[in-house]
């Protein structure tokens, strides 16, 4: 933990001032909010200018706030390293959690996993890339939604919000029909929206293969480019789904979904309001909305 461990020494040595010992004593107790936190915003919560946070982080030898913060995130990952990318079999990562947890506060924990997987979709993708997926979703004739197992909760709420904007839209999660029945219609000019998150469905990949070879757009919600469903993309949108538990956590890719909803509902303007009416004014006699 090279930031830290600086910090500390720094302390110790009595090199810092007596602002920037006020900064330093900050961040070492609160290292989980720090390392998420602007110069500005940094600067705020100690009570000190901007100026002084910046040559704080240039005092410990670091180019800028920048290079600090990205220390300092690399500090708090190691100090609670998730186990979603090395270990994909739940009994096995369970052990591993509870070896990892027995002390540490369990909510503490799933909330820096949280904030980590929000800030890799805006870490990872540009918004060309939401501009890409939407302009292919909005261009196609026929839109499936090709989701399994863990994937289906977020699979299920783009289901209910495209079909508010669009119509022929799919979801091919059915209890008689398989991906690859559903699928066997999409032709091109169609296009398919899947989440693939580790452990990969096979038999998603098969049904991407169908479509790709047909000709279908792919648009692809994962957690990295070389990840088996990526193959087959036209258009990759990246979150990471990484926790300290036996389970992976989706709110990145919530969030990943919830805003290329938003740029497709900007895109298609008021197009879709008569329907929406409609929806409201017959669910509304039920008390659904």
């Amino acid at each position: 933990m090279r930031s830290v461990q600086e910090i500390k020494e720094a302390l110790k040595g009595g090199a810092l001032t007596k602002v920037s010992r006020s900064i330093a004593a900050f961040v070492l107790d609160n290292l989980e909010k720090a390392c998420f936190m602007t110069s500005t915003d940094l600067a705020a919560q100690v009570g000190v200018s901007e100026t002084s946070v910046i040559r704080f982080a240039r005092a410990l030898g670091f180019s800028g706030y920048i290079d600090f913060q990205k220390s300092l995130r690399r500090s708090y990952s190691e100090k609670v390293a998730s186990i979603s990318n090395s270990i994909t079999v739940p009994s096995e990562r369970l052990l591993k959690s509870v070896e990892k947890t027995d002390s540490t506060d369990a909510m503490e924990l799933h909330l820096h996993s949280c904030i980590c997987n929000l800030n890799s979709v805006v870490q990872k993708n540009t918004s060309a890339v939401f501009q890409r997926a939407a302009s292919l979703i909005t261009e196609a004739h026929r839109k499936y939604i090709v989701s399994s197992r863990a994937n289906t909760g977020v699979g299920s709420y783009l289901y209910l919000l495209l079909k508010h904007m669009f119509s022929d839209v799919y979801s091919t999660s059915h209890s008689a029909l398989s991906v690859i029945d559903i699928l066997s219609d999409a032709e091109e000019g169609d296009c398919v929206i899947a989440f693939g998150f580790p452990r990969y469905s096979e038999l998603d990949l098969s049904a991407l293969e169908m479509a790709a070879e047909r000709g279908v757009s792919i648009i692809v919600f994962t957690d990295k480019p070389s990840s088996p469903l990526a193959h087959y993309a036209s258009v990759v949108i990246l979150a990471d789904v990484d926790t300290h538990e036996f389970f992976n956590s989706y709110v990145g890719v919530e969030f990943a979904m919830e805003a290329l909803c938003a740029v497709l509902s900007q895109k298609i303007g008021s197009s879709n309001e008569e329907r929406l009416k409609q929806i409201d004014q017959y669910l509304g006699r039920h008390g659904l909305f």
